[in-house]
């Protein structure tokens, strides 16, 4: 005989054993609403450890970025290749000559940089990443566009004076002041936003690239390897993968947001970045849009795992997991 009583007992310890456990798991659920957080993160704080990253990292890449732009903007530069660039900048301009712009890049990085890397994960969440069912390789590519679309928005006035300083000649070094003067003077405030629709696109091709492979690349590591997502040997073999898939898809915006960032301050050679494609194919050839291609995968390769890697650990030690 069992009495009703007992059946309650039973039914309530049942209950309190398995119920709970699925309400924790859904009350912990909303209480994270960023896919990979263990704490939630302000706004702010994804931002400035992305900025923080970055702006560490630009210190160190940034003459490789010097002698990329010379390549871009010069056949002669073109002809000479990376060593020969490097040795004809620190012969007739000296050393200091590879950190040219180097004042504009901090501000670039800060600005641009910090909300590409910064934003992803938010931009994650509000493409519907809060599963990993429902997390595609799309839908990180999209998110990382969108982050970068808004990043160069704020970044691109610090393009391109950074772009100009280092494309300048000489062994004076170009002030940043003096750039922005000459700059406004001649151009007005729309010249700070030359070749922005280039920039947007570049951006939002290099972001989604970056963050999507690098992001899909851990998966693919973790699973061969056996190592952990937080794991330096996974970041950093993710970080080279996203590099090298980065430099593919972004060499031709690149070469167009070079040359139109660079046009001179009294004269327009390109109306916009179709026109700026359609000239550079008809008169240098296809193939141009990709020249420099080694610089920038020589850039890319180091500032993308030197990036993820200190925005990586600077996670963890805000609480957070990795990516």
């Amino acid at each position: 005989f069992t009495s009703p009583l007992s059946n309650v007992k039973h039914h309530f310890f049942a209950s309190s054993t398995f119920a709970p456990n699925r309400s924790t798991m859904s009350l912990s659920s909303q209480q994270k609403p960023l896919a990979t957080a263990t704490v939630q993160p302000s706004l702010l704080q994804q931002v400035s450890m992305a900025g923080g990253a970055a702006v560490i990292t630009v210190t160190f890449i940034h003459p490789i970025d010097v002698v990329k732009t010379r390549i871009q903007i010069s056949q002669e530069y073109g002809a000479l290749g990376m060593g020969g660039t490097v040795k004809k900048i620190v012969g007739g301009e000296g050393v200091a000559a590879l950190w040219k712009g180097v004042n504009a890049a901090w501000l670039r990085e800060a600005s641009y940089t910090s909300l590409r890397l910064g934003l992803y994960e938010p931009c994650k969440v509000a493409f519907g990443c809060t599963t990993p069912e429902t997390t595609t390789f799309v839908k990180k590519f999209a998110a990382g566009s969108a982050a970068g679309a808004l990043g160069s928005l704020a970044g691109n006035p610090f393009d391109v004076l950074k772009t100009k300083m280092m494309a300048a000649e000489g062994k004076a070094t170009p002030s940043i002041v003096g750039t922005a003067k000459d700059l406004l003077k001649n151009q007005g405030i729309g010249g700070f936003y030359r070749g922005i629709d280039s920039n947007i696109a570049r951006a939002m091709v290099l972001n989604g690239t970056k963050m999507a492979v690098y992001d899909q690349a851990k998966g693919y590591v973790v699973a061969a390897t056996g190592l952990s997502k937080k794991s330096l040997g996974t970041q950093f073999l993710s970080a080279v993968t996203a590099g090298f898939f980065m430099t593919c898809t972004v060499s031709p915006f690149d070469m167009i947001r070079t040359r139109l960032m660079n046009q001179p301050a009294d004269a327009k050679i390109y109306n916009n970045a179709l026109d700026c494609f359609v000239k550079i194919v008809k008169n240098e050839g296809p193939a141009t849009l990709w020249r420099g291609f080694l610089p920038i995968w020589s850039r890319f390769a180091p500032t993308t795992t030197i990036q993820l890697v200190i925005f990586e650990q600077l996670r963890v030690l805000a609480g957070m997991q990795s990516l």
